[in-house]
């Protein structure tokens, strides 16, 4: 079989390629699949550990067979990183009922869920706000991540090259995603907040590209009858979509850059983990 691999952040610069093919036999794993990437990049085994798969646009696990024309890509890292690992049990039962606001009315649900190139606007909180509140909502939650001159932690096997711009501030973040993979990945993540918390009412609008010290990354909104109910959500949201979407972030100095972040979490934490 012939399959399609492709790579990100780290482990594109250090292979020099973004995608490749590779010729497997006919009863191939994802773990053949990259044992054949190793051999012709060896440069990447010692990343092993940190690394996750996905099959076709969804996470994979190294056993999972492979089929003729299947796209795999090499997850390195992601942005947020995995946090504490926890048994990916599901969704919960709901936190609200099917209907809110006086009389029964049914509940509106409302999503917005985007990948932008471009800078936020001024004022983008209230803009996503306003399309997504209704009159029974008594709590607007909102969530802006800034790009600060403090550095992160860096992703494992960066450690070196954090060090050599140790006491100095970040200039900017770069960010790179597997975009259609990312945008489900956060469609997955709202439909567990609704059976979480009952919060229909959701925005998340993430950045690519360059974003410069002081500009937004990341916007959550979060709209609800209850303030309780509210916040969690976009707590969820933000914690969530870091930990699991592909989405990379590279600190940028004058004369460098270093990779941040943790192996992506493939699936939610317990409520008794969080």
């Amino acid at each position: 079989m012939r399959i399609r691999v492709r790579l990100f952040a780290i482990q594109r610069e250090l292979a020099g390629t973004r995608e490749l093919s590779l010729e497997l036999g006919a009863s191939a794993t994802v773990a053949d699949a990259w044992a054949a990437l190793v051999e012709r990049h060896p440069v990447l085994a010692p990343g092993r550990s940190s690394v996750r798969f996905a099959r076709n646009g969804a996470y994979a696990g190294a056993d999972e067979p492979l089929a003729d024309g299947d796209e795999v890509a090499m997850i390195p890292p992601v942005s947020g990183g995995a946090g504490a690992p926890g048994a990916p049990d599901g969704p919960e039962a709901p936190g609200a009922p099917d209907a809110a606001g006086t009389g029964g009315a049914p509940d509106v649900h409302r999503r917005i869920l985007e990948l932008r190139h471009d800078p936020f606007e001024p004022g983008l909180l209230t803009q996503l706000a306003a399309r997504l509140a209704t009159p029974a909502d008594g709590a607007v939650v909102g969530f802006l991540g800034i790009t600060r001159a403090t550095p992160g932690t860096p992703a494992p096997g960066q450690e070196a090259e954090a060090a050599r711009y140790e006491g100095r501030d970040v200039e900017a973040l770069e960010y790179e995603a597997l975009e259609p993979m990312a945008l489900e990945v956060m469609a997955t993540i709202a439909d567990e907040i609704v059976a979480r918390f009952g919060v229909r009412r959701l925005a998340i609008v993430h950045r690519t590209g360059e974003v410069p010290l002081g500009e937004a990354s990341i916007a959550i909104v979060a709209c609800a009858p209850h303030r309780a109910d509210a916040f969690a959500a976009a707590s969820y949201a933000i914690d969530e979509t870091k930990a699991r979407a592909p989405i990379w972030k590279a600190e940028r100095f004058a004369d460098g850059h270093v990779w941040i972040g943790n192996p992506a979490r493939e699936g939610p934490l317990g409520r008794a983990d969080r």
